[in-house]
């Protein structure tokens, strides 16, 4: 009799190529996701760890790093406070303990917007510092700072300067170069200690007849976009400088008064729209040589 064997083994079905090929891209697929996921949760991580680390760049954290509580430390002996460079974008709490001691704050080159209303209360203060931040304005308040003698504002995004200003009865240097100022601030008109003022990279289109009453010796307005020069500005009674370089202005603009019967023995005119040869026609510009001459011979 015959038969035949059989196998008591079950035989698995193979995989056809399709089914393989598919097998193998769902895998890879999933793999990538995994891997997009991973990368993402870093990304995720890293925003997060770089998001509090700014965050930490404000006053809470700087104020706690060791080399500011030493400065603290030492103004509270020299009334001499300077914070710059440390990312800051809000006034330090701790600084609200400091108003009947400081008499010198340098808060330049960091990333103040704006000010808060405690400003107003260091009463003591004479130089502040506020350059390289980013300013869009200066609290009113700062007109309470009535001993102020040296307000630096430069290189930050101001307009227009408060009109509270004109209460810093003791200022002597005033320098806003690099802002966005258009008017010219004539409330520091009349201040009779002002002695410097730099109003030079800004949008200043006019200068108004206030400035006749100016009792500063050096007045700086080059780069702005100045046509217009008030010839009142002969009456300031001790202005000796004036800076007009890379403005709008023509020849004319400078009238024999200003030529003739002003203190000006340093006028900088380059980068108008005239030449030199325009300028030196004008009548009285020999009346101004002479007291250029004049003063260059005390020079040596």
């Amino acid at each position: 009799m015959h038969y035949n064997k059989t196998n008591n083994k079950t035989n698995k079905p193979s995989m056809n190529p399709l089914d393989f090929l598919r097998s193998g891209y769902n895998a890879a697929v999933a793999a990538a996701a995994q891997k997009c996921q991973q990368q993402l949760f870093a990304e995720r991580k890293t925003k997060n760890i770089t998001h509090q680390l700014e965050a930490k760049t404000s006053s809470e954290y700087i104020m706690g790093n060791k080399q500011v509580r030493q400065h603290l430390e030492t103004a509270q002996k020299t009334g001499i406070l300077k914070i710059s460079l440390q990312r800051l974008q809000e006034f330090p709490p701790q600084l609200k303990n400091y108003p009947n001691v400081l008499k010198t704050l340098d808060l330049s080159e960091n990333r103040f917007e704006r000010l808060p209303d405690e400003l107003g209360h260091f009463t003591l203060v004479k130089h502040l510092n506020l350059s390289g931040n980013k300013l869009i304005e200066l609290p009113d308040v700062i007109g309470e700072l009535t001993k102020l003698e040296v307000l630096l504002v430069m290189n930050n995004y101001l307009t227009k300067i408060p009109k509270t200003l004109s209460n810093c009865n003791n200022l002597k240097t005033v320098n806003l170069t690099n802002n966005q100022i258009k008017e010219f601030p004539t409330m520091l008109c009349g201040l009779k200690h002002l002695d410097v003022l730099d109003l030079s990279r800004n949008k200043i289109t006019i200068v108004p007849a206030e400035v006749g009453t100016l009792y500063m010796t050096e007045l700086n307005l080059n780069q702005n976009q100045i046509s217009t020069l008030s010839e009142e500005i002969a009456a300031c009674p001790k202005l000796k400088v004036l800076r007009l370089e890379e403005n709008c202005l023509q020849a004319n603009a400078f009238t024999p008064r200003i030529l003739k019967e002003s203190k000006i023995c340093n006028l900088s005119v380059d980068g108008n729209l005239f030449n030199s040869k325009q300028f030196t026609d004008l009548e009285g510009y020999e009346v101004y040589m002479e007291r250029y001459t004049a003063v260059k011979k005390k020079m040596f």
